[in-house]
């Protein structure tokens, strides 16, 4: 089959939009996307941000994925799925039996690993913003830069609250990559301009589940929320006196 050429936005999101989920739960809606299958291809992996999930998680709350291309609805009990959380990131992992998911055969190519997208550089995002829930919408906007202690990028755009967790990418070569997910908003506190949003790297999720056997190897794996955060290092912006916290977009 060849390979199809992306050399637009337009072609771009058609070719990321039938990767992509709306999660609902209890608590509220964010946006997700396949990431990878296990290397048997029993598992299926979406990736999103981890405060879209946190509270299903603590409460073993039902999950629902709801495919946007299909209009299939996935709905996940706790004995269903196993949810990796990485808190300092704020990215989540929601791993299940991949079954007769409707999600595409081959998950979305992601940037090379170890290299970084250069300031200036022009980035996509996608997502399910509260202010048109039923909508998939796109979003641009140019990296302003990479905080390598932090594994994330600023990006000059907006990030609305339901796009939390969509994925982020970039168009090379008549490809489109990924290089992460939507983390949050970081208000400008001083005057009327813009903030920037925030952009998480998902990648280390990648090679832990491709290994993955079960599901029952997956739920192995998980750590509940309060232990994940008191291995949590301290970062550097957790240092500072007065750090700008970013505002959760979901």
């Amino acid at each position: 089959m060849t390979k199809k050429i992306i050399s637009t936005w337009q072609e771009a999101v058609e070719t990321i939009s039938p990767h992509i989920v709306k999660i609902e739960t209890p608590h509220g809606a964010g946006t997700g996307f396949l990431c990878t299958y296990s290397h048997k291809n029993n598992l299926c992996c979406i990736a999103t941000a981890a405060h879209v999930v946190r509270e299903s998680f603590d409460w073993e709350e039902i999950i629902r994925l709801q495919h946007y291309d299909s209009g299939k609805t996935i709905s996940l009990r706790v004995s269903e799925r196993a949810i990796l959380i990485n808190e300092k990131l704020d990215t989540a992992a929601i791993v299940f039996d991949k079954g007769a998911s409707p999600l595409p055969p081959n998950p979305l190519g992601f940037i090379d690993r170890g290299s970084r997208m250069r300031v200036g550089v022009e980035i996509g995002w996608i997502g399910f913003p509260s202010v048109s829930p039923k909508n998939l919408c796109f979003f641009t906007g140019r990296i302003s830069c990479w905080i390598n202690e932090l594994k994330y990028y600023l990006v000059d755009g907006v990030a609305i609250n339901g796009v939390s967790g969509g994925p982020a990418f970039h168009i090379e070569k008549n490809e489109c990559q990924i290089l992460g997910s939507v983390s949050a908003y970081l208000p400008n506190r001083v005057g009327a301009t813009p903030g920037l949003a925030v952009i998480s790297d998902v990648e280390q999720f990648l090679k832990v589940i491709k290994d993955m056997k079960n599901l029952d190897e997956a739920k192995e794996k998980e750590t509940p929320l309060n232990e994940s955060k008191k291995e949590e290092p301290q970062t550097s912006e957790s240092k500072q006196e007065n750090p700008a916290k970013p505002n959760k977009t979901n």
